[in-house]
């Protein structure tokens, strides 16, 4: 992407910023709101928060689903705030330390839930915290409050909305249509690397970055989903080539492993076929169709598994791929594979991390209240509220601690920015309608360029300049006042950093300890003869946990070979044929009970005493499985899985 073009799309944001801040103020002022500062102050966020994220400006539909997030939570938070006064209006100390504990909630459901929907369940804690905060002098204008509140912020988001469609939002699609290309070649050239057994650290770096990229193609699809329902087909195809993409790089990186034992199983034939370069699909299209015809001369049982399995996972790949570029109707043949199995989702491994999160946001919320009846202060109630947005916005993301900084950032340069619209720029243009409008455009425009580049504090900056200069129905100045919203703000951020650096988040060994017994859980539970089981897709849901892995722990290259090993593991226990017989169906129940009691355990011993018993459990499945007559396709997998787990036995075990 040239200079030039980033740089127009840079100006078209702060435009599209600046225009929603604009409709949310001139409509807030034209229909008589109390507080139109709401208005703007939410259009501002909603634009710009994706713009943020993004580092650039957002594909289309990333605002409009960024507005329905911040409606439904704003909706959420406005129902328990009411149902909190009226249980405890009696008890105003008790009231304001049951919000506190609701925001601590929130913060931990949005711990658990997919990231793109954590952002409603933050706004539903703060949200009922600023709702008990604001009627403490006049708890009978709850109801009131509440309903202004809810109809302020949805004329902000409709304001940001329109705005983004007045500036053509960018699509999403035409990346989309790239990047399943050169992911194609990407994944051609990784089992080009492992058939001539490259180095470890190439191999590990090549699967590694096509886990990276086949993750964020998945992201793209959530955008797609939400630019448009035209691209409902497309959707269901990209959902289906995330696992195939999965697939391939797991037959892959297999076939380098088997190498290291058995390098006779992979013929001279196709590491011919494997040797010659490629560089477009139209290429391996070309030698797809060469291979093919191969494993149909030679038949499938000369064909090495990995290969097979590969080969027809690509070929499945080109036949969608081609109808996403098209989005052409879905013939007889891909709805075969789009129904062929049922994605499983994948069970949270940071609960832990959730609760520290809870911790977080709930201690810092009652520090702030405390410090607000304390003190006396009547900026207090700023500070809180500071508080519970900083904590709620910042626990789900990987580094909270910046999050605070960028926020006390942003409210210091708030205070020179606010003072020079509060004294000179606002009075001197109030009179007229069209000059308070072009002031604040030229703030957004300015700011929205910033926001774009992931200026630290700028974020920060533009919400808390919007929130402490006087944009309320009507129009008062007292520097006092504002000097107490700017101080409070600061206050607030600071307080919420202090916290965070207090309540130390010590999960991150134990998350990455859940994960690998997640692996070897899973590759327990493929061992079944139960059909509707064995049709479960599991890849995508492991592959997921093996990217927080990645993000967890960036450079442990041993713990990311355990966990691809333990999905391989799993993808041929999953097609092993077992035999069918209710001695082994029997067993494999007590295999899946012993292997969930591992992750359940709440301490070590446990977790050791567990996983000792489910080693001796699968050295009687192996006996079973030789009684039985079992074939090596079974036997040998299975060995190799306890062979694995006795070697990386403390890995497995241990918090440490």
């Amino acid at each position: 992407m040239s200079i030039f073009t980033i740089a127009s799309q840079h100006i078209r944001f702060a435009v599209k910023l600046a225009c929603a801040i604009v409709l949310a103020l001139f409509v807030g002022f034209h229909f008589q709101l109390e507080t139109p500062r709401w208005a703007v102050l939410t259009a501002a966020i909603v634009a710009a928060g994706p713009a943020f994220a993004a580092g650039g400006e957002p594909w289309s539909g990333a605002i409009r689903y960024r507005g329905m997030l911040r409606i439904i939570g704003t909706f959420i938070g406005c129902i328990a705030g009411l149902i909190i006064i009226i249980a405890m209006i009696r008890a105003p100390l008790l009231m304001l330390m049951v919000c506190c504990l609701w925001a601590g909630f929130c913060t931990w459901v949005s711990s658990l839930v997919r990231v793109e929907n954590s952002y409603a369940w933050g706004l539903a804690g703060y949200t009922a915290l600023i709702i008990v905060i604001t009627i403490q002098a006049e708890p009978l204008l709850t109801p009131q409050f509440a309903v202004e509140r809810c109809s302020e912020i949805v004329i902000g988001i409709v304001c940001a909305i329109v705005a983004d469609l007045l500036f053509s939002p960018r699509s999403i699609k035409r990346e989309i249509d790239r990047e399943l290309d050169s992911l194609l070649v990407a994944q051609y050239q990784l089992m080009q690397l492992c058939i001539r057994h490259g180095e470890s650290e190439e191999v590990d770096k090549a699967w590694g970055a096509l886990v990276r990229r086949t993750t964020a193609l998945e992201g793209m699809r959530s955008n797609l989903q939400i630019e448009s329902s035209r691209w409902g087909r497309a959707n269901r195809r990209l959902k289906v080539i995330n696992t195939l993409s999965l697939t391939l790089i797991t037959q892959a990186c297999e076939t380098y492993l088997i190498q290291n034992t058995r390098p006779e199983l992979i013929t001279d034939t196709f590491r011919e076929l494997f040797a010659e370069p490629v560089e477009s699909v139209q290429d391996i299209h070309k030698q797809m169709k060469r291979m093919r015809r191969v494993i149909a001369w030679t038949g499938e049982r000369d064909t090495p598994v990995t290969i097979y399995s590969w080969v027809g996972a690509a070929t499945r790949y080109l036949l969608l791929r081609r109808g996403v570029v098209g989005n052409t109707k879905i013939s007889a043949t891909e709805e075969e594979v789009l129904q062929a199995e049922a994605i499983v989702k994948p069970p949270s491994a940071e609960r832990h991390h959730a609760m520290v999160n809870f911790w977080r946001t709930a201690l810092s919320c009652m520090l702030g209240t405390l410090f607000w009846l304390w003190t006396g202060w009547t900026s207090g109630s700023g500070a809180m509220v500071m508080i519970a947005v900083v904590t709620s916005l910042a626990m789900r993301l990987p580094n909270p601690k910046m999050v605070a900084v960028d926020f006390i950032y942003g409210t210091l340069a708030a205070l020179p920015l606010g003072a020079l619209y509060f004294l000179v720029i606002i009075p001197s243009t109030q009179q007229s309608m069209l000059l308070l409008c072009i002031s604040l455009a030229v703030l957004a425009f300015f700011i929205g360029i910033e926001v774009q580049k992931r200026r630290l504090g700028s974020l920060g900056a533009l919400a808390s300049t919007i929130n402490i200069i006087v944009l309320d129905n009507p129009m008062t100045f007292h520097f006092s006042q504002f000097l107490d919203s700017a101080l409070g703000q600061i206050v607030g951020c600071a307080l919420a950093l202090l916290v965070i650096l207090l309540v130390r988040d010590n999960s991150q060994a134990r998350t990455g300890r859940v994960l690998l017994n997640q692996f070897v859980s899973a590759a327990v539970s493929a061992m079944t003869t139960n059909m509707a089981r064995r049709k479960e897709n599991h890849l995508p849901a492991l592959y997921q946990q093996l990217f927080l892995l990645l993000n967890k722990f960036p450079g442990d290259l041993p713990k990311f070979r355990l966990a691809l090993t333990l999905i391989i593991a799993h993808q041929r226990l999953r097609d092993a044929p077992v035999p069918v017989n209710s001695d082994l169906s029997a067993f494999h129940r007590q295999l899946r009970r012993t292997a969930d009691a591992v992750i359940a355990a709440s301490s070590d011993s446990k977790r050791r005493y567990y996983f000792s018993r489910l080693l001796e459990e699968l050295d009687i499945y192996q006996q079973k499985l030789q009684a039985w007559d079992a074939p090596p396709q079974v036997t040998e997998p299975v060995s190799r899985l306890v062979g694995i787990m006795h070697k990386y036995q403390h890995a497995l075990t241990s918090s440490s």
